[in-house]
């Protein structure tokens, strides 16, 4: 089996025209347009697939504040009460809960870099208790053994991604948004330099505003019109468990292993950071710009294979508008999980969490985490067409902080106040030296 996910109908016929539209139907696509809803605009949602059925389906759930880079925090805060603010508006129940994220370490040097993050997050209002010997043992009692330390960060949680995306979908439905799934974006049209529509296969939505949230897919849209946007994609492997682990935190992390209690009480198991690299066009494109990420990730990232060239998300060639193009050949990302991978991770977990063997393997699935060159999404408007937004490269974050995301794409395309300062987050970056900072996650 592979990641699970909510179907639900969505929108027949295309409209003509909209106020907005909103390319991809992953977890930010579906918070920028249901907040464009909010304030009254005509939105429509196109989805070359199914509504979240790739990496918003296929991550951990995690929704947090601890550990950020100190350019997302903000928006990672925001994010936790608009998870909560959601469900009160909507109705609609994407499993969010703040359970709070307990992070365990034999490692002095990590406790050391926790305990830096803990105080500069002092400076920015977050709580987090840094756990001495015997409180993150009691905490990591499931584990059996001893912990030299830890961090429990209790206002952090989890939400469902079998769930979150659809319901946000049903949300803008309930708005008067329409949503279309298997419905490709194949480019845009301008009129005196300023976007005037977006081409579907379907045919075309009249519109002045657009925004591209395709995740893995954007640098390849954003080429068809001459935008260069460094991206590349990391493929990561998990696996879940079915249930009857008891004793277990709802959270946990470990050098070793990750567990996320899921809504049917079983459990989604990673190790962090680890992926295979898979080899594309754009991966050699923008190599050198990803230089400084992978000198710093090299000992969790390992070469893969051809999967990413055969999938045809990160190619360098143009396409037509009048004809197929590679988002209706692969409606949707679907690689094979790295089987090496998901037997270490099961065998490291049961190795710790010794609860788990009384389950078993209940699917495995693998995703494609879009990244940029500094680990940072770009959120804003492409200014060589005014008009078109970019909502992309969210490097593995990007369900936890879906919602402010969003919020802060419908800020920009209505020139409302941002909910957050929209600097770190601008495109333009990338015009600049590749050798920025890396976040820290």
């Amino acid at each position: 089996m592979r990641a699970p996910l909510q179907q639900i109908e969505t929108s027949g016929e295309l409209p003509q025209s909209a106020d907005a539209v909103v390319i991809g139907g992953g977890i930010v696509g579906v918070f920028a347009a249901y907040y464009l809803a909010r304030r009254g605009l005509k939105v429509a949602l196109v989805e070359k697939g199914r509504i979240g059925a790739e990496q918003s389906s296929r991550n951990w759930g995690w929704c947090r504040q601890q550990n950020r880079d100190a350019r997302e925090l903000p928006m990672a805060t925001r994010s936790l009460d608009l998870w909560e603010h959601f469900a009160a508006e909507s109705g609609e129940d994407t499993g969010f809960r703040r359970c709070g994220l307990l992070y365990l370490s034999n490692d002095e040097a990590e406790l050391a870099g926790w305990a830096r993050w803990r105080d500069f997050a002092r400076t920015a209002g977050v709580t987090t208790h840094m756990l001495d010997s015997a409180e993150a043992s009691e905490r990591g009692r499931g584990t059996g053994r001893s912990w030299k330390g830890g961090v429990f960060s209790p206002t952090d949680g989890t939400a469902d991604p079998s769930r979150a995306a659809p319901a946000v979908a049903r949300a803008i439905l309930a708005l008067g948004g329409t949503v279309h799934q298997n419905c490709a974006a194949r480019g845009i049209e301008t009129e005196g330099g300023r976007l005037s529509g977006v081409v579907t296969e379907h045919g075309t939505i009249r519109t002045k505003m657009a925004v591209m949230a395709g995740g893995a897919w954007a640098s390849s849209f954003c080429h068809q019109f001459g935008f260069r946007f460094p991206q590349a994609s990391v493929r990561s492997s998990i696996l879940s468990v079915s249930p009857g682990a008891e004793g277990l935190p709802d959270a946990l992390h470990t050098a070793r292993i990750s567990a996320t209690r899921r809504g049917d009480g079983g459990y989604t198991l990673a190790i962090s950071g680890r992926g295979r690299v898979d080899v594309t066009p754009q991966q050699l494109r923008f190599s050198a710009q990803f230089v400084p990420m992978f000198l710093k990730r090299w000992r969790s990232l390992a070469p893969g294979g051809l999967q990413g060239m055969r999938s045809g998300h990160e190619t360098l060639r143009r396409w037509q508008l009048d004809r197929p193009t590679p988002m209706e050949r692969m409606r949707i990302l679907d690689p094979s999980p790295d089987q090496a991978t998901i037997r270490l991770t099961h065998a490291r977990a049961l190795e710790l969490l010794p609860a788990l063997r009384q389950t078993r393997i209940s699917a495995a699935w693998a995703g494609y985490i879009d990244s940029t060159p500094d680990g940072v999404p770009a959120i804003g408007e492409i200014y060589g067409v005014p008009g078109f937004f970019l909502a992309a490269g969210f490097s593995g974050h990007g369900f936890g902080i879906g919602p402010g995301a969003g919020h802060l794409v419908a800020d920009l395309v209505t020139g409302s106040e941002p909910i957050v300062d929209a600097t770190s987050y601008d495109p333009r970056r990338f015009d600049a030296s590749a050798w920025g900072k890396v976040a820290d996650f």
